[in-house]
């Protein structure tokens, strides 16, 4: 038998060092998984809630989205310890589809998105997010942050939907005190013990002075009845046809692109938190299955959500099972313990996700932006702001095209040549700098046509030529120096580059051991433009 143990421990050994996402399923883990799981479900209650609200459907349309998006994400999502469900992101847009169209239609729209959310996983555009500098990533927590702030005002807030008030003063103090007082204990509890999570600590302590005094605070059941039976199969009564199609497209793609978007950066951010790696096609698979089914079983369909992902590791949620026993938890509490979760007063909810919203702010990227570059911060601050005033999706695509714009310019003004005319009768540009389109034109300004001797080398050494923009200004140039009965060769160009100029079609091999290309064939010979590629 020892042999066998000690076998099982290198076998243990080598599985955690090969796949860095293992976890041991050890009791103490376990426990830890299921209590952050439970932790998560408690939160996801009122958020599922107030987003089947916004979105204008049935309180148990988010319910079940978050249930079915949650489990199905939770058992094949690329990263384990995220968590997914209904999405305020995603409401915001569904709004006008049910208004104008009807609730079946918006079940339609979310079979459709999950198609879409598939298609993307298998044609692997997940890897794209790697594109999304680091100042949007920060502008896109510290917006997210916001964002989640301000949506928990609506609990200090009475009356009916579309007019509701502040709360008169006695009530607020109320609701405020027991709202830090959930927060003093999450912050506490871990300095105490950390057999519970601290948010479920501070849920449940909160929730038994609520309940035991008879202390008269808004609850969960003032929001919405949550209790309800499984989701059953249904097929969206909607006509199956190019009109509804044509209706439907639109919205699917924009909440498919939401959806993905948010979802991988909260894989990104998840991983930094927890040092693992994800698979970003893997989630956007996971994502598209679980909206595909979804729409089937009258969900509004959903995305990953950083809020509860961040309670979740903050929990100490680091395997799917977390994801899994919160999804199943929900199941639970709309199936049998309605009565009970009903009764939590939305203050201690309030107060978790205050603390997820401090969690989540980037509080250095504060500190930093003396320290970056100007644009960097310019691009922090840009990304916050259309977070808050938009959406996440939008917020980030902004910050990429802003980013992407300003490194392009950075880039075009980089261009420069060092001078050499040191051998009599020819004279050496050494270019250094990308050539692109962004700097096509300052390429051109570098040469003296009228004034340089018979010989002009252009050494390619420490440049880059990128693309047709840079072959376009290659050729002019060579046409002015041809136009002048002046030679010019070019040196030192790289094989990416000589691949580059031979699909342009316009340069042709002089050599068989070291290419030698000519521009504009048909004049080559008297502007004698060699490549000497190295």
């Amino acid at each position: 038998m020892k042999p066998t143990l000690n076998a099982f421990a290198k076998n243990l050994s080598y599985t955690t060092w090969r796949n860095p996402n293992f976890t041991a399923f050890t009791p103490g883990r376990i426990k830890i998984e299921v209590l952050a799981g439970l932790t998560v479900a408690l939160a996801l209650v009122p958020e599922a809630v107030a987003f089947s609200f916004v979105a204008n459907v049935h309180p148990l349309v988010g319910l079940y989205a978050a249930f079915i998006v949650g489990l199905i994400t939770a058992v094949i999502g690329g990263r384990p310890g995220m968590i997914s469900g209904a999405t305020g992101a995603l409401a915001v847009v569904m709004v006008e589809l049910v208004l104008h169209h009807g609730v079946e239609f918006l079940f339609a729209t979310v079979v459709l998105m999950g198609l879409l959310q598939i298609m993307a996983g298998a044609f692997h555009l997940g890897k794209f997010i790697r594109l999304v500098p680091h100042p949007v990533m920060l502008g896109f927590v510290n917006g997210l942050a916001i964002v989640i702030f301000l949506a928990q005002m609506s609990q200090f807030k009475t009356g009916p939907e579309g007019a509701k008030v502040w709360m008169e003063a006695g009530p607020m103090v109320l609701m405020l005190g027991l709202t830090a007082l959930t927060m003093f204990i999450i912050w506490g509890m871990p300095k105490i013990t950390h057999i519970i999570p601290a948010p479920l600590a501070g849920i449940g302590i909160v929730a038994a002075l609520v309940i035991g005094f008879g202390i008269d605070v808004p609850r969960v059941g003032d929001l919405a009845s949550i209790k309800g039976g499984l989701p059953t199969f249904h097929i969206p009564l909607a006509p199956f046809d190019l009109t509804t199609l044509s209706i439907i497209f639109p919205y699917a793609l924009i909440l498919a692109a939401i959806g993905l978007i948010e979802s991988l950066l909260t894989l990104n951010l998840v991983g930094e938190m927890t040092g693992t790696r994800g698979g970003a096609s893997k989630e956007c698979i996971a994502q598209g299955i679980a909206n595909t089914v979804t729409g089937f079983f009258g969900g509004m369909g959903g995305c990953a959500m950083i809020g509860q992902s961040m309670i979740n590791v903050k929990s100490g949620g680091r395997t799917r099972l977390s994801g899994i026993t919160a999804a199943l938890c929900l199941l639970a509490f709309i199936l049998v313990a309605s009565g009970l979760i009903e009764q939590i007063p939305l203050a201690a909810l309030v107060g978790v996700m205050f603390m997820v919203v401090i969690g989540t702010f980037a509080w250095r990227s504060l500190t930093i932006m003396r320290k970056i570059p100007l644009m960097d911060a310019l691009v922090i601050i840009l990304v916050t702001v259309v977070t808050v005033m938009t959406d996440l999706a939008t917020a980030v695509i902004v910050g990429v095209i802003v980013s992407a714009l300003a490194y392009a310019w950075n880039n075009a003004s980089r261009i420069h040549a060092r001078i050499d005319t040191q051998t009599k009768g020819q004279k050496i540009y050494k270019i250094e700098g990308p050539l692109f389109f962004g700097s096509a034109e300052g390429f051109s300004e570098l040469f003296d046509v009228n004034n340089d001797p018979d010989l002009i080398i252009v050494d390619f050494m420490n440049s880059r030529v990128v693309d047709q923009s840079a072959l376009q200004a290659i050729e002019a140039l060579a046409s002015q120096y041809k136009a002048a009965n002046k030679t010019l060769q070019l040196r030192h160009l790289s094989h990416d580059c000589h691949k580059l100029l031979n699909r342009a079609g316009q340069l042709i091999v002089d050599a068989d051991d070291d290419p030698a290309y000519e521009i504009a064939v048909d004049y080559s010979v008297k502007t004698g433009i060699l490549g000497a590629g190295h």
